[in-house]
């Protein structure tokens, strides 16, 4: 167990597991690269290895988004062009400064991007920048090489970007990620997403293809898990292997950067190889998306990717996103919870007033009860009526307000999740400040799921 809290403890400040070895030596840049231009960072002769690359851009806490996107970076090494991507996305985190940290990337909040990826070569190696923006940007950094002996088993770095805007999330497709002939090893991507709405994207599976398979021998089982966190949550996260740095929200609306890096589960090639991400969005609409991809290879390795064109590196304005809100609304997730069995909790769905539905969920059983409190400004009589949701795993319920039951119970059984329109649940007296709403499982519909749990969107009331 002690062994297990140390690395677990090392694998949490992953960029110092990874200091340069003795004899390094470091090359400084500090230039400023016009609209148009090009300019040389390092460039390095003998057997050699790159083994640290830091960028220190000039960050005041803002996202410097097109400016990162504009700043092509590049690098070739024996005279193969290896490496060409956006300058953030190369960095694992785009676009614009999103701090995180993974054994071969960071950045920081100040701005400063660190690659740890060792990157060797025979002969030489040349590292230079291409501004495809419309105004100059100042780059400063330093390049950090060191000796390293050239065998035949040695392999060149490779990092290379692809974009495609406007993609249309129906028909769902296999999106691809990267296609590579030659031998080599795969060491992960870096993906970056425009959703124009905060519906889920990213059901699709991961499809890797090795030496001339025609069926995948590494099938995934959704975007979410090979990322690493399953349920597509919009939280931020930063691990050793695995991150996202970013996720605009509400939901999954707005941009997104996520990587994941073979280190451990690195995938070997001899002939070719293919990596294939299905699109598989929960609404019909268009996304822009983007990946880099990472690979070792031996020298003569060739791939699919096209040389980037400065259409591809405008980032496209996303919509505002509009929250939907039912006036006179008593939000479900607002409302305070007095008694409870399970777990009732706020959740996101579309559709529902103010983004939120009440989710009681965790181990119910009929006879089970859940009491909300909500308020009314002045007493008297009132029409209530609730807007609910629908799912394979919901129950039956019969509602009581204020101890009175609420008309008979409701099924709330349906094969697809729906929000339901609004259900008469009758007339009250309702007193001045905090009244009861009682939810009591009565059963289940004989062809759900027997988990019998209840999503509450709203209450409304009228006075009479």
């Amino acid at each position: 167990m002690a062994e297990i809290k140390a690395v677990a403890g090392k694998l949490s400040a992953p960029g110092d597991l990874n200091a340069p070895p003795a004899g390094t030596e470091a090359k400084a840049f500090d230039i400023t690269v016009a609209p148009g231009a090009s300019a040389e960072l390092g460039s390095f002769s003998g057997a050699k290895a790159v083994r640290r690359f830091v960028i220190r851009w000039p960050s005041s806490g803002e996202r410097d988004e097109p400016a990162l996107r504009s700043v092509v970076l590049s690098m070739a090494f024996d005279g193969e062009a290896s490496v060409e991507a956006p300058l953030g996305d190369f960095f694992g985190s785009a676009p614009g400064i999103n701090p995180f940290e993974s054994l071969p990337l960071s950045v920081a909040k100040d701005g400063t991007m660190t690659c740890r990826w060792v990157m060797p070569f025979k002969t030489s190696a040349v590292i230079r920048a291409r501004n495809l923006g419309k105004a100059a940007v100042h780059l400063k950094g330093e390049s950090v090489v060191a000796p390293h002996t050239w065998i035949p088993a040695t392999m060149h770095f490779h990092a290379k970007w692809r974009i495609e805007h406007n993609l249309s999330t129906d028909p769902k497709r296999d999106w691809n990620y990267m296609t590579a002939t030659g031998q080599g090893v795969f060491a992960g991507v870096a993906f970056f997403l425009d959703n124009p709405v905060k519906d889920w994207w990213g059901e699709g599976d991961e499809k890797i293809y090795v030496d001339g398979e025609t069926f995948p021998s590494h099938f995934g089982t959704g975007t979410e898990d090979y990322y690493g966190y399953a349920w597509g949550s919009p939280d931020l996260f930063t691990h050793a292997y695995h991150n996202q740095a970013r996720c605009d929200g509400p939901g999954s609306f707005g941009r997104t950067s996520l990587n994941r890096f073979h280190i451990l589960d690195r995938i070997p090639f001899t002939k070719d190889f293919r990596f294939d991400m299905e699109i598989w969005h929960w609404k019909t609409c268009r996304i822009n998306a983007a990946v880099i991809a990472y690979w070792y290879a031996k020298p003569g390795a060739s791939d699919g990717f096209t040389p980037i064109q400065p259409n591809d590196v405008a980032l496209r304005a996303l919509p505002e996103y509009t929250s939907f809100t039912v006036k006179g609304a008593i939000e479900g997730e607002k409302m305070r919870i007095v008694g409870k069995t399970g777990s009732p909790e706020p959740q996101e769905w579309d559709g529902t007033s103010g983004d939120y539905y009440l989710w009681w969920k965790g181990g119910q059983k009929p006879g089970d009860t859940l009491v909300l409190g909500f308020t009314v400004s002045e007493a008297g009589t009132y029409r209530v009526v609730g807007r609910f949701l629908k799912a394979e795993d919901y129950g039956i319920a019969q509602f009581a307000v204020n101890g009175q039951k609420a008309g008979s119970p409701i099924d709330f059984y349906n094969d697809d999740v729906v929000v339901t329109d609004e259900i008469e649940l009758g007339t009250f007296e309702l007193k001045d400040g905090e009244n009861q709403l009682a939810v009591t499982i009565t059963g289940a519909h004989r062809n759900a799921q027997k988990s019998y749990m209840v999503g509450i969107d709203y209450l409304r009331i009228e006075k009479r």
